[in-house]
């Protein structure tokens, strides 16, 4: 069996990438855009394509070489902060990006079973009544990053419908562990608390919202469900994947400063405060769990003592790089 991961190097990518190798004997391939050092530890073991997939037919002749049975389609915008800053940006690439991919498989005629990946993001807006969240709740997207995953979603459905594209669609809540860069709440604190830890900054972290509550799972759960979905999962569906408890973000900062053990000042900033956050977010995954049994196992302390792990180690590397 062959499979093709793009977005390969990315937070989820890489971690996808280690599964596949330590649990099948597939033969793995990926495509990269920019740094590839997530997957550096497993070049021996990959092929690589650098690749700007927002080319069509670069696409097209990746696909046609690779001939994979299995698309893992993860390259994307994923910061929706971003997007409200380039909205244009991201609606462009996620949307063309996953345009390409499938338009190339029913194009090529491939037998290819893809993965289409949005994001619980596109429930958006979530009231009290919808929790938790399953397939049917309503999608009011909130931001430019979710409306992009509600197009890759629906142009999963419209290939599968109108060319027979064994698209399978899933809805991963928010995720953490190693590898996962700034720019989200939980990499944000391990990072400063690391940089705390190592003198380079005041024991000191601003925060917005702390009281609101989000479903939070393990990268590597989420990517065994990934595996799960694709392979049992049925075309055309839809699946949430989620840690199906919550967590509010006052927990995972105080699960984070107690695991540093460090006497750190929460200071509340306005500024950080996004009036579109929703106060509670839970997923329904008995929908994937019926099909494949699968579910997330990761206890949350260790998805963050290992991502702290990870920000300590790449503080400590930065460090030495910045000295003369």
């Amino acid at each position: 069996m062959r499979a093709l991961i793009t977005g390969i190097s990315g937070f989820a990518g890489s971690h996808l990438a280690e599964y596949l190798l330590s649990h099948t004997d597939w033969h793995v391939t990926g495509t990269v855009y920019g740094p590839d050092s997530n997957v550096a530890h497993l070049k021996d073991r990959l092929a690589l394509y650098p690749a700007e997939l927002s080319q069509s037919q670069l696409v097209r002749d990746i696909l046609q070489e690779v001939r994979p049975d299995f698309v893992f389609h993860l390259a994307a915008q994923p910061s929706p902060g971003l997007s409200r800053r380039d909205p244009w940006f991201t609606l462009e690439n996620n949307i063309r990006v996953q345009l390409n991919i499938l338009d190339a498989v029913a194009q090529i005629g491939l037998a290819s079973r893809v993965l289409v990946v949005g994001s619980a993001d596109e429930y958006g807006l979530v009231l009290p009544d919808d929790l938790p969240i399953d397939e049917n709740t309503p999608l009011r997207p909130t931001t430019p990053y979710a409306v992009s995953k509600v197009a890759q979603d629906y142009l999963g459905l419209q290939y599968f419908l109108s060319h027979k594209v064994a698209t399978i669609r899933v809805r991963p809540f928010n995720h953490i562990g190693p590898r996962q860069s700034k720019g989200f709440v939980a990499p944000d604190f391990a990072s400063q608390i690391a940089e705390i830890e190592a003198g380079l900054r005041p024991p000191e972290i601003r925060v917005g919202a702390l009281d609101v509550s989000r479903d939070l799972s393990d990268v590597r759960d989420i990517v065994r469900g990934y595996y799960l979905a694709l392979t049992q999962g049925e075309p055309g569906e839809v699946y949430n994947l989620g840690a199906e408890r919550e967590c509010t973000i006052r927990a995972l900062l105080e699960t984070l400063i107690s695991l540093a053990k460090l006497d750190v000042r929460i200071v509340q900033d306005p500024l950080l405060v996004r009036s579109s956050d929703v106060p509670r977010i839970v997923a329904d995954c008995r929908k994937l769990r019926a099909r494949t049994e699968w579910r997330a196992e990761i206890p949350f302390e260790q998805s963050l003592r290992d991502l702290l792990d990870y920000w300590r180690q790449r503080v400590s590397v930065e460090a030495v790089k910045d000295q003369p």
